[in-house]
């Protein structure tokens, strides 16, 4: 029975950073231009970041050739900061964002770059392992209207849900 629980995960888990069909990472992708702080502007409610507000991941390099991923929010009813330190890797090739990131070892889950200001990476569109995430990531807390709306014109036309996206601010 174990080893057979073990097949399962050895198949399943793989499929929980995979990158959503129809959906293509940016290509040219420069880590180095990426990493440091990002805000989130807005996300899909899900129950890991649910109530947080003023959230934050900053991306830095590990020693083993990996990303840090340290995601920071202000949980609002509990008046404190939360906190979830993680690591991330690519799926393939480093110039496809696509990579594929833990908090939870040996659990990872997709993190897929599908829309990128390739002059300023100032701002990305994010998709998790399945429509059921997004993320829409600015290097301020702040990001022009237009930009937002373009953004999320893109996920819209991509397959996502976006009328339920959470707005933070």
């Amino acid at each position: 029975m174990r080893k057979y629980l073990l097949a399962i995960c050895g198949v399943l888990l793989p499929a929980c950073a995979s990158v959503p069909k129809g959906l293509n990472p940016v290509g040219g992708f420069e880590l180095g231009r990426y990493l440091g702080t990002w805000h989130e502007i807005a996300r899909l409610d899900h129950s890991f970041e649910r109530g947080l507000v003023k959230v934050t991941a900053e991306y830095s390099m590990r020693d083993d050739g990996g990303v840090k991923v340290l995601n920071k929010g202000f949980d609002q009813r509990k008046n404190k900061w939360k906190e979830a330190e993680g690591r991330a890797y690519f799926t393939g090739d480093k110039t496809t964002g696509s990579l594929k990131v833990s908090f939870f070892r040996p659990f990872y889950g997709g993190y897929h770059i599908i829309e990128l200001d390739k002059e300023g990476y100032q701002y990305a569109l994010v998709s998790g392992p399945s429509r059921s995430y997004l993320w829409i990531l600015a290097r301020s807390p702040e990001m022009p209207s237009e930009t937002i709306k373009m953004l999320v014109s893109k996920a819209r036309e991509l397959g996502f849900d976006t009328d339920k996206l959470v707005f933070l601010k």
